[in-house]
């Protein structure tokens, strides 16, 4: 998230620091939702995060059709035919597209979000949203495969802005004890975007050769109602104060954010504010955070946490999960809403994140998450290797992927949305949040590309790799992340500081 600098014990102390008493501490822990907040809150998940796994899901269930439209365009408009090869290239680049956008935007994220604010930053994805929709509701009409791709990699750009600034604003919006449950409403958005989508893709509803161009755009109703109260959305007030340095400005909005009757609490933000505006080693853009000592490890831990969340197996899971419940006596009609039941189950507990995120410690839920995902993998991978010699071992896969899922959602789904925030500070903020961005976007796009060649070549064990990727994650929270829950970014980050020297507490 933003702009001023992490100080490391050594090099720097805070000009002042506030005493909260033990009864100030528990009014704070007891703080409400304001309205306003409730309303920035659901609004901006429902209008940018859900659009984002919308457009991640909606893709996979009318490909054939999509396909077959796109070789018929080109014979009609071009009149040459497309070989099976170049077809499938081509379809690969109306995916693929999606994800360079999303690094694309992600990498933007830090400059607008430190240049025109928070709040600006989800206007133009919301901008973004809506003029990849229109070009995805007219490309069948004007029978323009350009249009398609146009389309993907905007709704791209505007899904990697999406990751990497709104866990952030909802963080610098909400008050000390609740930025982790907010932090986590991206990730929950994702994952429901994910199922509606594919909702929205069924045969039932628009997955047919007449009507797919409807599901690729019907996002668009949900980002217009969304953003219709968008006057109302407050700037981050930590933005207003240190990286625009204007207090007045920073106090109206929290007044705001968190009513008139909480004003021991908005001072205890303000202070906390001042005392980040004054760190004279101030770190805003790439350059400055990249070379900074400081910033190394906490820079790795969010990148790998994001990237790590993609290289989990999560994706893999659910492309591979059809052709497990085939394999178990489904029907391929059944296999798939099986398939859609395995994606509903990964929505629900995702809403019990924040609840978790708001009781439970970051890192007993990380560990947890990746431990136990990292065994029913590699169930998985042995299971579905022996899967045609024991009667039972298909119903057993079916049980290690449905666990694997309840326990992704614990803390290898929602944690890495918005761990940058609670490991940085204001000034380099949109720095980490867009490196770990392009790290989970990056990631994403080396398994789509790698994993089907990487199935062919090793069958179940394609699932390894990914087991002992959650063994790395595990390591890497048990020895280098500090506990960041009820903690404010101030007194996390010198415990990074020093990098693989640090003393984790």
């Amino acid at each position: 998230m933003p702009v001023s600098n992490n100080t490391e014990g050594e090099h720097l102390n805070p000009p002042f620091k506030v005493e909260i008493t033990p009864q100030q501490a528990e009014i704070n822990k007891k703080q409400t939702w304001s309205k306003l907040l409730l309303l920035v809150a659901f609004a901006t998940t429902l209008g940018a995060a859900v659009p984002t796994g919308y457009c991640i899901g909606v893709i996979n269930s009318p490909a054939n059709l999509m396909k077959a439209w796109c070789n018929e365009t080109v014979i009609e408009k071009y009149g040459s035919s497309m070989s099976e090869g170049g077809l499938d290239i081509l379809w690969s680049s109306v995916v693929s597209v999606f994800l360079v956008g999303g690094a694309i935007g992600s990498l933007s994220g830090a400059g607008l979000a430190n240049k025109f604010g928070r709040k600006v930053c989800l206007f133009i994805c919301a901008s973004l949203f809506a003029i990849g929709a229109v070009l995805f509701f007219f490309c069948r009409a004007a029978k323009s495969v350009e249009m398609l791709l146009l389309g993907r990699i905007i709704v791209g750009l505007a899904s990697g802005l999406v990751t990497a600034t709104q866990p952030m604003y909802l963080s610098e919006l909400a008050p000390p004890a609740q930025r982790g449950t907010l932090g986590v409403f991206c990730g929950v958005g994702v994952t429901g975007g994910v199922v509606v989508g594919q909702v929205f893709s069924l045969a039932n509803i628009f997955g047919t050769a007449e009507r797919w161009h409807y599901a690729l755009s019907a996002y668009l109703l949900l980002v217009i109602v969304c953003y219709l109260p968008s006057f109302l959305f407050p700037e981050s007030p930590k933005f207003l104060y240190v990286i625009k340095s204007n207090p007045e400005a920073a106090k109206r909005e929290l007044l705001r954010l968190r009513g008139p009757n909480a004003n021991k609490l908005i001072e205890e933000e303000i202070v906390e504010m001042q005392a980040e505006a004054n760190d004279d080693m101030q770190s805003s853009s790439f350059g400055d955070v990249l070379r900074d000592s400081r910033f190394l490890l906490p820079l790795i831990i969010v990148c790998c946490f994001q990237g790590g969340q993609q290289l989990s197996g999560i994706n893999a899971i659910f492309y591979y999960s059809v052709s497990i419940f085939t394999k178990a006596g489904f029907s391929e009609k059944n296999a798939q809403w099986a398939n859609l039941f395995a994606g509903c189950l990964n929505l629900c507990i995702s809403l019990l994140g924040p609840l978790l995120m708001a009781t439970c410690k970051r890192r007993t839920l990380m560990m947890l998450s990746s431990s136990l995902c990292s065994i029913f993998l590699f169930g998985i991978a042995f299971i579905f290797n022996y899967i045609e010699s024991v009667s039972w071992f298909p119903w057993a896969c079916i049980v290690c992927i449905m666990c694997y899922i309840f326990f992704y959602q614990f803390g290898l789904g929602p944690i890495p949305y918005f761990i940058g925030s609670e490991l940085f500070e204001v000034a380099p903020r949109p720095v980490a949040m867009s490196m770990g961005s392009l790290s989970s976007w990056a990631c994403n796009f080396i398994i789509g590309m790698a994993f089907p060649s990487l199935q062919s070549a090793w069958g179940a064990f394609v699932f390894l790799p990914f087991s002992i990727t959650c063994v790395l994650l595990f390591l890497l929270t048990k020895f280098y992340l500090p506990e960041t829950l009820g903690r404010d970014p101030s007194e996390v980050a010198p415990l990074v500081s020093k990098g693989f020297r640090s003393k984790i507490k």
